[in-house]
C-alpha cells in the first residue's frame, strides 16, 4: 500500500510543512526510516534523529521547533503518538483486510450475516447463527450452531466459537483462540472418570480481546460470562461458570479454575493461577505468577504462592533471601557455643 503525506494528513488531520505529495508506504522508527518511511517523534530524547533519519514524512508536535535542517516533511499533530497509533491501526485494517466471501466456505441457510460483513475462505457458520454488521470473519474460523456475534467484530484465522455462545460488539477474537470449548468437568466412578456434560455457553461482553490460543470454557450450566472492556493476553484459560468483570485485563498463561468470580477493573500478571469457587473483588491486583488459593477483599494487591498482602511479601522477601547467611551464623554460633 502507498499513501501520499496529503492522504496521511488527512487521516490524522495533520498540518503539512514540505511535500505533501511524497509517498509512503511503511511505518518505521524514525531511527531506522528509509525513503518510503512514515514515522513520528514523541520523545525528545529521539530528536537527534529528525535530523538525520532518511523518512519521507515524521509525525511531530505543533509545538516542535527543529534546531537544524530537516530534509523530511512535517506532519504537525496535537498528540504524535496517539496520530501514530492511529495509522498503526489503520494500517493494520488495510493490510490484512478481506472483502465480501471469499471461496470455498460453507454458510448455513439458516444463518443470518450482517451487511457489510466479510468472510474468508475455509470459514464455516452452522445452522442458525447470527453475525452482526461489519465483522471480518477471517479464513478458517468456525462458528456453531446458535452462536451470536454482534457488530463489528474481527476473527482472526483459526478462531472457534463453539455453539450458542455470543459475543458482544467490537470483540477482536486473535488466532486458534477457542470460545465455547467443553468445560473440564468429569465425574469418578468405577471404571475411571465419566464426563459430565457442559450444556452452558460463554457470553462475552463489547470490546472484549482475546489473545491467540486462549481458551475460554462454556458453562456446565448457564453461562461462562466475560464483561465489557476485558482483555486476555495470549494463552489465558478460563474455566467454565467463571466470571469477570468489566475492564479487568489479564497477561499471558493466567489461569482461572471453575466457578470463580473476579469483580472490574483487576489487572492480573502473567502467568496467574486461580484456584475455583473464588471471590475475587474490584480493582484487584496481583503480580506475576501469584497463586491466589482464597477469596480477596477489592482493591487488594497481593504477590507469591500462596499469595499474600504485596507489602508483606516483599517485607518477608527482605528476611528469607538471607536466610543462607543466617543458617551459617546460627551453625557459627552452634559450633562455639559447643566445641
Amino acid at each position: 500500500m502507498e499513501f501520499s503525506l496529503q492522504q496521511i494528513a488527512d487521516i490524522i488531520s495533520a498540518e503539512i510543512e514540505g511535500n505533501p505529495e511524497a509517498k509512503v508506504s511503511k511505518l518505521e522508527k524514525i531511527e531506522e526510516a528509509s525513503s518510503a518511511g512514515l514515522s513520528f517523534l514523541a520523545n525528545p530524547k529521539y530528536e537527534r534523529f529528525v535530523y538525520v533519519t532518511k523518512a519521507a514524512g515524521i509525525i511531530v508536535s505543533k509545538e516542535f521547533v527543529p534546531k537544524n535542517p530537516i530534509r523530511s516533511t512535517l506532519l504537525r499533530v496535537e498528540d504524535p503518538y496517539a496520530s501514530f497509533a492511529q495509522l498503526l491501526e489503520f494500517y493494520q485494517s488495510h493490510l490484512s483486510r478481506i472483502d465480501g466471501r471469499e471461496e470455498p466456505h460453507f454458510i448455513d441457510d439458516s444463518a443470518e450475516i450482517g451487511e457489510g460483513t466479510a468472510i474468508g475462505a475455509f470459514t464455516y457458520i452452522g445452522r442458525n447463527a447470527r453475525i452482526g454488521k461489519n465483522c471480518v470473519i477471517h479464513p478458517h474460523v468456525q462458528i456453531g450452531a446458535g452462536a451470536i456475534i454482534g457488530d463489528n467484530c474481527t476473527l482472526w484465522p483459526g478462531v472457534r466459537i463453539g455453539h450458542l455462545c455470543e459475543l458482544g460488539h467490537g470483540c477482536v477474537i486473535q488466532h486458534n483462540a477457542v470460545i465455547g470449548s467443553d468445560g473440564f468437568g468429569f465425574a469418578p466412578s468405577e471404571n475411571g472418570y465419566k464426563k459430565i456434560a457442559q450444556t452452558g455457553n460463554v457470553i462475552l461482553g463489547n470490546n472484549v480481546d482475546v489473545g491467540a490460543n486462549a481458551c475460554i470454557d462454556r458453562a456446565t450450566l448457564g453461562s461462562t460470562r466475560i464483561g465489557n472492556g476485558v482483555k486476555l493476553d495470549n494463552l489465558v484459560q478460563i474455566a467454565h461458570n467463571v466470571e469477570i468483570g468489566d475492564h479487568t485485563v489479564m497477561a499471558a498463561q493466567c489461569g482461572v479454575a471453575g466457578s470463580t468470580k473476579i469483580g472490574s477493573y483487576c489487572m492480573f500478571g502473567g502467568q496467574v493461577g486461580i484456584a475455583g469457587h473464588l471471590e475475587i473483588g474490584e480493582r484487584v491486583k496481583a503480580a506475576a505468577q501469584t497463586g491466589i488459593s482464597r477469596s480477596l477483599p477489592n482493591d487488594a494487591v497481593v504477590m507469591g504462592a500462596p499469595a499474600i498482602d504485596a507489602k508483606s511479601f516483599n517485607r518477608s522477601y527482605a528476611i528469607f533471601k538471607q536466610l543462607p547467611d543466617l543458617a551459617r551464623q546460627v551453625k557459627s554460633i552452634l559450633k562455639n557455643q559447643n566445641p
